[in-house]
């Protein structure tokens, strides 16, 4: 088990990195999950299914007790975010789901109460409070899912950005800080250019973060991005060209 990571702490508030344990990257696309408290309460982002539950909540419990876990951030409806909510509801008791409003009713399909447990986020996005500090769910949609959303923290300028940013590691390849970014992007390339949607998806959301004090992006896969590196990230992400649909046009005419 590699140990938790503090990726930023701001008068009160501590945005984690929660872990990971080695034998997961043999099982599957390796996922990150995070935590974000505010003082002694706390949300928890795309927590993931049964593969990863136990070691992630028993790594949460270093840092909040499961009673004051207060919001379940879902960016997107994909398996490796949303499998395992019944269960985090069972150990998080007051805990409520942020989830898309075209995606809440998908949600009793994984063991859900949708009259008791949810908040529906509409498509221009919302502002949460938790514990006095007002968060930010920004609109990403489909990078790569419709009903797509990112969460900000504008006290420790953190931004978690779900799939946008993953990168997908060769056998035996394994960090969760980015340090040498050329060297990075090309494990996020293939990634960007299958599953996000088209440029137009791309340029709306660059327009929703416009004027975002930024420090640190954290996606739901791969590995993080500080300081000169979110930069660089935004930078690389503005000059994808062709991605998506765009591709996948020529790559069918291209077969016929």
């Amino acid at each position: 088990m590699i140990e938790p990571i503090v990726l930023a702490e701001e008068k009160g508030n501590k945005f984690i990195w929660l872990s990971i344990d080695e034998a997961e990257m043999e099982k599957g696309i390796i996922t990150n999950q995070y935590l974000l408290t505010v003082k002694d309460k706390g949300v928890l982002m795309d927590p993931g299914g049964p593969l990863v539950f136990e070691r992630v909540y028993s790594t949460m419990q270093k840092f909040i007790k499961p009673e004051d876990v207060e919001y379940i951030f879902l960016s997107h409806p994909d398996p490796d975010v949303v499998s395992g909510i019944s269960l985090w509801l069972g150990y998080c008791p007051n805990a409520k789901i942020l989830i898309s409003d075209l995606w809440d009713r998908f949600l009793p399909h994984v063991g859900v109460d949708i009259k008791m447990n949810v908040i529906r986020i509409p498509v221009q996005g919302m502002q949460i409070n938790l514990n006095g500090d007002d968060l930010r769910i920004i609109p990403a949609h489909f990078l790569h899912s419709p009903g797509n959303f990112h969460l900000y923290d504008p006290i420790t300028k953190v931004y978690f950005s779900g799939d946008l940013g993953a990168a997908v590691f060769p056998k035996g390849l394994w960090y969760i800080i980015v340090d040498n970014f050329d060297e990075h992007k090309k494990y996020m390339e293939s990634f960007h250019k299958k599953y996000m949607t088209n440029k137009k998806a791309i340029e709306l959301w660059l327009k929703h973060i416009q004027g975002l004090d930024i420090k640190i992006i954290a996606p739901q896969h791969g590995a993080v991005f500080e300081e000169d590196n979110v930069r660089k990230f935004i930078d690389w992400i503005k000059s994808l060209d062709k991605i998506g649909i765009d591709l996948l046009e020529e790559e069918l005419n291209t077969n016929t």
